[in-house]
């Protein structure tokens, strides 16, 4: 896709699964009665704008340093939900990993003429 560099579309894609995970992971918290209701909704809903407001931002490098936040909130919700140590541990590598290396593939198309500066 012309005018969208590798890094953007990679983290869209990890968000759009994270927004679904944490959707799930909220109702988990509710069904189990891990936290209140309240709790579950309102904390899964924050969570899940902060992801979008996130992917909106990627163009620009506070984007990264956002997503990046939101998903070290994610891994510390473990607290309340053990299990999202490990799913928001994986997502965070998973984000780390495709946040280099798009930046490293958009670094070397642009050093290689075929795709103009985002």
């Amino acid at each position: 896709m012309r005018g969208r560099s590798i890094t953007q579309m990679l983290g869209a894609v990890v968000v759009t699964f994270e927004l679904l995970v944490i959707f799930l992971g909220s109702l988990v918290a509710f069904g189990l009665k891990a936290v209140p209701p309240a709790t579950a909704f309102i904390g899964g809903g924050a969570i899940c704008l902060a992801l979008i407001v996130s992917a909106v931002l990627l163009p620009r490098r506070v984007g990264v340093v956002v997503g990046t936040v939101v998903h070290v909130a994610i891994v510390v919700t473990g607290v309340l939900l053990p299990a999202m140590y490990v799913v928001g541990g994986l997502f965070l590598a998973l984000w780390v990993y495709c946040m280099y290396t798009g930046t490293t593939i958009d670094r070397g198309r642009l050093a290689a003429g075929t795709e103009s500066a985002p």
